[in-house]
């Protein structure tokens, strides 16, 4: 799945080439924030102890399998339907960056498996490494700037969060580790095209273009 540079990015891009007003988003910060809550309690990007731990299926309405991919329409469905961009403020643009997260997660996810089953490589712990490494150099090829701050609106956003609430120290660590990833990005920036070891600079190419256009014809919609 990508990493928080990866979704950092693309909000970075949503935010720069549509603008936060065109999508209705009135509060950047809870729709950044959003686009890493999905993970927080799965146990990868925060450290543990959070408060509850869950399962990958369970925070990101996912199917099974090596490679999951989310259901991101059924969480639309079900969370972004009914919570008013007027009444629920932050607590609007919170969930639809977890739905945001939720797309990336699903197109990546997807193509990966399409591609692995396309070159004959089977889904398993190997690919999963070769899978990760792979994200992580692509992540490290985006100059991002953008990092969520502790607000008394995200806080209670995230406590009103209406598939499970998220408690304040854990949002407090997560942007903890958010600030930490741009720094890391600073510091290990890739500025050529890295050398892949299971997917491909084409790949990757077509799976950020194809969540970009997703998530903005999502958010277009919302508002049209």
């Amino acid at each position: 799945m990508p990493s928080w540079n990866i979704h950092t990015a693309h909000v970075e891009r949503l935010l720069r080439e549509e603008g936060a007003a065109r999508l209705g988003v009135r509060d950047v910060n809870a729709f950044l924030f959003g686009n890493f809550l999905p993970d927080i309690y799965v146990g990868y990007m925060v450290p543990v102890p959070v408060a509850h731990l869950r399962d990958y299926r369970e925070t990101h309405f996912a199917d099974g399998g090596a490679i999951p991919s989310p259901n991101y329409q059924a969480f639309w469905d079900r969370f972004v339907v009914g919570c008013d961009a007027e009444d629920g403020g932050s607590l609007h643009d919170l969930v639809l960056g977890a739905w945001a997260h939720l797309v990336c997660d699903s197109v990546y996810n997807t193509r990966t498996r399409a591609y692995i089953a396309s070159i004959g490589v089977k889904a398993g712990d190997v690919t999963r490494k070769r899978k990760q490494l792979d994200f992580a150099l692509f992540g490290r090829t985006f100059d991002i700037s953008l990092r969520p701050c502790v607000t008394p609106e995200l806080i209670a956003a995230c406590a009103a969060y209406p598939q499970y609430p998220v408690i304040e120290a854990d949002v407090r660590e997560a942007v903890a580790v958010a600030g930490r990833i741009v720094d890391e990005n600073h510091e290990g920036l890739i500025r050529s095209v890295p050398t892949y070891d299971l997917l491909t600079p084409e790949f990757f190419s077509a799976a950020s273009e194809e969540a970009n256009e997703t998530i903005v014809a999502g958010l277009l919609g919302q508002v049209s």
